[in-house]
């Protein structure tokens, strides 16, 4: 979150709106503190679970079903790699909110409702459940998954970086760079990936699940996060300015 040391506005829980607040607090619920007891995992090592385990599970699920095809391999390529790089970016600069102690039945909660159903992305493609039948000729729709998947993972790479570093260095809202024009540039760039996918499978199930992230999480994320930055003397100008996600649309 991107702070300064001079508020001169109320607190974030007292501007947040309360739907976004209670959310917050039950999904934080659920996924960290579900059941109690010990926390002997980090939040961050669930993820990183999930995400450097998604090329070994999507390598195996083609072995299982015998599925080489080129949208299989493309998929593969998309969704595994991009797994990888999430988890070279968090050794390099890790989010401080990922670092939190979980319980055990937070830590499952967090794979099983949000994490673990990205998979079944690739299981609907690479089992043949799903027969996408593409609004364009298959290799222009491969190119634009591929752009997609690979201008997200440099916008929300670049993002992370920006505020990991600049924070480090002096506490204040970042204004420049990848947040000059647009305010939530990782989330964009994460909703560009996880939208790549959803596209090479073109199934109604992967648009429910990020319905249900991109609305109960990450939307919850950016209105909690815009209250908290309001408290600073920058925040009206800088609102005025940007775009709260996708510039000249949102």
């Amino acid at each position: 979150m991107q702070e300064s040391s001079t508020p001169n506005q109320l607190p974030a829980a007292l501007t947040a709106p309360v739907w976004a607040q209670r959310m917050r607090h039950f999904s934080d619920y659920l996924s960290q503190d579900f059941l109690g007891g010990p926390r002997p995992w980090k939040f961050s090592w669930v993820i990183n679970f999930q995400k450097t385990g998604t090329f070994i599970f999507l390598g195996w699920l083609m072995w299982l079903y015998q599925n080489t095809t080129p949208a299989a391999w493309i998929f593969l390529a998309m969704h595994g790699t991009y797994g990888l790089v999430w988890f070279i970016k968090d050794v390099a600069f890790p989010d401080p909110n990922w670092q939190k102690r979980v319980t055990i039945g937070g830590g499952i909660n967090a794979f099983l409702f949000v994490l673990g159903p990205y998979w079944l992305f690739g299981w609907l493609l690479i089992s043949g459940t799903a027969q996408p039948y593409y609004p364009l000729p298959e290799f222009a729709w491969y190119c634009l998954c591929l752009s997609l998947c690979t201008l997200g993972s440099v916008i929300m790479i670049a993002a992370d970086a920006q505020k990991y570093f600049t924070l480090r260095l002096q506490r204040g809202l970042i204004t420049d760079g990848m947040h000059r024009y647009v305010r939530h540039p990782n989330y964009l760039g994460e909703m560009m990936i996880y939208g790549s996918f959803a596209m090479m499978v073109w199934h109604w199930l992967p648009v429910l699940v990020l319905a249900w992230v991109w609305l109960g999480l990450f939307t919850v994320n950016m209105v909690l996060k815009e209250a908290s930055m309001a408290r600073y003397p920058q925040w009206a100008a800088y609102k005025q300015r940007s775009w709260w996600l996708i510039p000249f649309v949102l």
